[in-house]
């Protein structure tokens, strides 16, 4: 049987995965004999509905399909649930942005339900995207368990999970120093925050007999606390609680002296003033010494009548108003003109954070509970744990192992510095609160009489009631992905077989935003871990290890390189060098030699299907060269299994790429040539040569599907394979 001289991916790819498609064989219930394989899941991390997918997305979404391929022909019901992600504030940001660009307008010129149809609109197209992609990158997902994580029974899961944290306390509402950003008008988590540099002019002012120093001299208004460590020698005659009158922005003012060990007496002058209402650090000082809290700027960046004649001024336009007062009254020491600081924006939308104090909902992760039903080993059913506790157990006990290790500290250190999760958002896109009011107000209406407040999965009978107007962080709803999208709260057949999952596969950057917060809800809600183990990955970088970005010109588009190289060269480029957690250095030059390697399968091939005669399988090593080839076939493909075992993916791909290239296609083939032309050799040799390309198609399978199933197909057609079977559900070699 001849092969065409060249592999053309174009003229294969979409029929591979439509035929793959039709075999149902991404469903693993649907496998021959499923009912008596041992289950093997992996939950897709959903991509976020913004757009289309980016070479990070063909990273993760490489790995998984591996480890499924590897797991499916390895005998497991392997399970790989797809899904998408509405992300909430990244979305509404997007569309937002476009109507802003396009008609001048904000989400406020629409009434809000007329808004969120833009929205779902926007987001459903860029689903259809996604998954169109995610299918051309060989994903052998089942479609048909896809999920999302703001549909119907995501909805319901995501209630059921606020009522019973509600119910036990661990959810409450209450005002806390949160992130502010006034651009979308919304909190943000600690975690979506990203410090930029950025280089201000660092201002030194008298405050009494004080120097002290600030980027933001608009916040300073509400300054009446001077604040310095209890061990300054330089502050001994001073003492806590003492009060001072001094001259300040607006006049006379009486401060008083706070001792406190958050002041740093190594900068500056040691002593500081604390403005409360808006930085996390001053919030917790007043807290702790049961001081003032004044507002000094509103949710716009607005500045508040204590700023006096400068009120209803934006901050960016009084702060060199500010300046020259402060300049007129003497009361500027110095000016640092280039001070090298990070601001706080939202990653998200791209806001400067301001912080705010504000009524919202929280999850307490340092209250005590008592676990309703535990299948996590060292923690008993009834027992009375805390949040914080269970995410640190599963981990420091090994139920939940973290990959590479070294992200365990990482992990720690985290929890032990975690504060209480500010869940809700002032967004119209996403999850609504499932808390309903009778009042006009939610806080005259929260635990002020029967029928006040209602908190349930469905809205209560009766007129009057008015859902809270916030929406859930979507790490709420994403943080339940393991096992809402296997049917919880129902229980279900697919919750108890496939469930927890095995591998949790994502990038190192959402350890905290994502990982941590699934282990907190799984061990809440299911008493369970939601996986045995967490595998990340690094980010992809250009050659030069340098991030990818649109104004580098450095972006590599993942669809642009499939439809010049092929999948499979992708694919194997993108996991062949790189170590778990390690980021990943890619150029197309090293995608076009992957194309290469695929070639020389594609003629690897075709030299044996034009040199066979015989589907007879008995053989023998009858030369050195047979031997030797046998022996490292066995080698290679104990090599492979581990190294896939142990999640060396980049060992394995280099393991199978060392024989399939140097050991057998330039040693072997070549010494086979004479021996297919020595008739007591040829039909031995035809043999060995078959028995070794069905090997290599089967150990380079997960990372090259569409190739190796193209060349399957053909040894099907001429009938030289043991079953006839599909690539895909054919068994892993042993090495035996």
């Amino acid at each position: 049987m001849d092969l065409e001289k060249a592999y053309n991916h174009q003229n294969v790819e979409d029929r591979i995965y439509k035929m793959w498609m039709e075999s149902g064989y991404f469903n693993p219930d649907k496998l021959p004999d499923a009912e008596n394989k041992k289950p093997y899941t992996i939950i897709m991390p959903p991509p976020n509905v913004t757009g289309t997918l980016h070479i990070g997305h063909a990273l993760f979404a490489t790995i998984q399909d591996i480890l499924i391929r590897w797991q499916r022909m390895s005998g497991k019901r392997a399970l790989w649930l797809p899904g998408t992600d509405h992300a909430a504030i990244a979305t509404q940001a997007k569309v937002e942005a476009d109507l802003y660009k396009k008609e001048g307008k904000t989400r406020f010129d629409f009434p809000r339900e007329e808004f969120l149809k833009l929205v779902e609109q926007f987001a459903q197209n860029s689903h259809d995207t996604i998954i169109n992609q995610l299918k051309r990158l060989g994903a052998s997902a089942d479609w048909s368990r896809e999920a999302y994580t703001l549909d119907e029974q995501r909805t319901i899961a995501v209630r059921t999970a606020f009522k019973r944290m509600h119910d036990d306390g661990l959810i409450y509402r209450g005002a806390r120093i949160v992130n502010w950003d006034p651009k979308l008008k919304t909190t943000v988590s600690d975690d979506e925050i990203e410090y930029k540099p950025q280089t201000d002019p660092f201002f030194h002012f008298k405050y009494g007999p004080f120097e002290i120093g600030t980027v933001r001299p608009e916040t300073k208004f509400g300054d009446k606390y001077v604040v310095m460590h209890p061990a300054d020698e330089r502050y001994m005659q001073y003492k806590h609680g003492q009060q001072i009158e001094l001259e300040w922005i607006n006049g006379p003012i009486k401060a008083t002296i706070i001792k406190d060990e958050a002041a740093d007496m190594a900068f500056g002058s040691g002593a500081m003033t604390i403005t409360p209402a808006h930085s996390a650090i001053d919030f917790e000082i007043a807290k702790r010494h049961g001081l003032d809290i004044e507002q000094v700027i509103d949710d716009r960046g607005v500045l508040l009548p204590i700023a006096g004649e400068f009120a209803g001024m934006h901050i960016k336009k009084a702060r060199p108003l500010i300046l020259e007062k402060l300049k007129n009254k003497g009361l500027v020491v110095k000016v640092d003109e280039q001070y090298n600081h990070n601001i706080a924006t939202n990653s998200r939308g791209g806001g400067i954070i301001e912080p705010q104090i504000k009524e919202q909902w929280f999850i307490d992760v340092n209250r005590e509970f008592a676990i309703k039903e535990s299948k996590i080993k060292g923690i008993e059913t009834g027992q009375i744990v805390t949040l914080k506790q269970l995410m640190r157990h599963v981990v420091q006990e090994g139920l939940v192992k973290i990959i590479p290790e070294h992200f365990e500290k990482i992990y720690f250190h985290w929890i032990d510095n975690l504060r209480d999760w500010c869940i809700s958002r002032q967004i119209w896109y996403g999850h609504r609160i499932p808390v309903w009011y009778r009042s006009s107000s939610p806080l005259e209406g929260e635990g002020k009489g029967e029928g006040k407040m209602h908190v349930g999965i469905t809205p209560p009978e009766g007129d009057g009631w008015q859902q809270d107007s916030d929406t859930l962080d979507t790490w709420f709803s994403s943080g339940l992905w393991t096992f809402s999208t296997l049917g919880w709260p129902d229980k279900t057949k697919d919750l108890d077989l496939y469930h927890p999952t095995d591998v949790m596969e994502t990038g190192y950057d959402i350890l905290f935003f994502w990982v941590a917060r699934m282990i907190l809800m799984t061990t809440y809600n299911l008493g369970d871990i939601p996986f045995k183990t967490v595998y990340l990955h690094g980010l992809v970088r250009d050659k030069d290890r340098q991030k990818m970005s649109k104004s580098k010109g450095n972006v590599i588009d993942p669809l642009g390189v499939i439809d010049l190289y092929g999948t499979d060269a992708l694919r194997f480029a993108l996991v062949f060098s790189t170590a778990a957690g390690n980021d990943i250095p890619l150029a197309e030059d090293k995608i076009k030699g992957m194309k290469h390697f695929g070639n020389k399968l594609w003629n690897i091939a075709r030299f044996i299907l034009g040199n066979i005669e015989s589907s007879d399988w008995q053989f023998e090593a009858k030369t050195d060269a047979d031997k030797t080839i046998l022996e490292k076939l066995e080698t290679a493909t104990k090599e492979v299994t581990e190294h896939l075992e142990n999640f060396r993916l980049h060992e394995a791909a280099q393991s199978i790429y060392q024989f399939t290239w140097h050991e057998f296609a330039d040693i072997y083939i070549e010494a086979s040539k004479a021996q297919l032309a020595n008739e007591s050799l040829k039909a031995n040799t035809q043999k060995i040569l078959l028995h070794c390309l069905i090997v290599i198609l089967k150990l380079l399978h997960p990372f090259m599907p569409f190739v190796t199933e193209e060349i399957w197909g053909k040894l099907r057609e001429a009938k030289l394979l043991k079953f006839d079977n599909m690539l895909i559900i054919s068994s892993w070699p042993t090495g035996k």
